[in-house]
């Protein structure tokens, strides 16, 4: 642990990156070291992180991806988290606040205005951008790809979440070609995605649940939602990547279908009020890698030198059984104070002389 008085963060790590890392996380194997994982940070931090590069990549073609992956490459994560342009489901515009309604924006209330949206061709997503950001990929990292949101968060996008509820019990059928409609797509774009030689696995990203249960009842999400998370997951293994699911919210009710339906090799999304990561590894981690899991609230209202301690506890819970990477249980904000951050990944940073 760093002495009193000293900065959490000594500078960018000097070790090479190794995706092997993540890959033998993911295989539910004991890295090489503790490895790293985070979905996404934010702006000013990847500012840091990247530090006086920043300003000539912002200048580049995809200059912010750009910057993203200097940054996660400065931090010690062996990958990076990209997202392709070009690909996104439509909806309105709503006003920019702090919180949104999942009610606004909808454009889909019947079989007309199904017939009417403009569903958009994943084979014209630009996937040059791929090329173009591995041609500047440091050695030994690879990209993982998100998608522009995942089959439920858009089917309650383009149907808000109040209509889409009692659109399933009023035309049933309507709200199943919606899921097809938005699900096949997102498929086909993994399936593109996955087979880039720069590409070392896949996020579905797609927030499930509130706080007590899945926002469909169990057996509507298994015939609306897993199907599709079932082909996205094949087709990352089809292309010999792995997939990794990220989803918010108690999905307790459906971590069996995660594991042995849809095949999901990582779990990604924890929070304490919920089920602390110690304990989700406890039940779940010899069937699925766990992923991040350090609390946010519990990382944004708590002591640099107490997240540390959390961090290297929960590493040495899953020292030698492998199958944890670590990191935040959702995502690193601007209102998380850098300080608290640095604290969470010297924990394993240190193993490599960094911290």
């Amino acid at each position: 642990m760093p002495a009193q008085n000293t900065t959490w963060w000594p500078g960018p790590v000097k070790a090479a990156p190794d995706f092997n890392n993540l890959l033998k996380v993911l295989r539910r194997e004991a890295p090489e070291r503790p490895t790293l994982f985070e979905f996404f940070l934010n702006g000013p931090l990847y500012r840091r992180l990247a530090g006086e590069e920043a300003e000539g990549l912002a200048a580049m073609p995809h200059g912010e991806l750009r910057i993203r992956i200097l940054a996660f490459r400065n931090a010690g994560y062996d990958y990076a988290t990209v997202n392709v342009p070009g690909f996104s489901f439509p909806v309105r515009e709503q006003e920019r606040r702090q919180t949104i309604s999942q009610n606004e924006g909808f454009m889909i209330a019947d079989r007309k205005t199904f017939d009417a949206y403009a569903w958009p061709d994943p084979e014209q997503a630009c996937y040059g951008a791929l090329d173009e950001l591995a041609a500047g990929l440091p050695s030994g990292m690879k990209l993982v790809v998100c998608g522009p949101g995942g089959v439920l968060e858009n089917a309650v996008s383009v149907m808000g979440y109040e209509r889409m509820c009692y659109m399933a019990a009023d035309d049933r059928r309507l709200v199943e070609d919606v899921f097809e409609a938005i699900g096949s797509r997102l498929a086909r774009f993994y399936a593109r995605a996955a087979r880039h030689p720069a590409v070392g696995a896949i996020i579905g990203n797609d927030d499930w649940g509130f706080k007590s249960q899945t926002m469909l009842s169990p057996d509507d999400m298994r015939r609306f939602v897993f199907p599709w998370h079932r082909q996205i997951a094949a087709a990352a293994h089809q292309a010999g990547k792995p997939a990794i699911l990220h989803s918010c919210g108690n999905i307790a009710a459906v971590m069996d279908d995660v594991i042995d339906v849809m095949r999901y090799d990582g779990k990604h999304s924890f929070e304490d009020i919920i089920q602390p990561v110690e304990a989700a590894y406890v039940q779940h981690g010899g069937r699925i890698a766990i992923l991040g899991g350090i609390d946010l609230d519990f990382v944004v209202r708590s002591s640099p030198g107490a997240i540390y301690r959390r961090s290297k506890a929960m590493l040495k819970m899953a020292e030698g059984g492998g199958a944890f990477a670590l990191g935040t249980g959702n995502s690193v904000p601007e209102y998380v104070p850098h300080e608290n951050y640095f604290a969470m990944i010297a924990a394993a940073l240190e193993s490599r002389g960094n911290a």
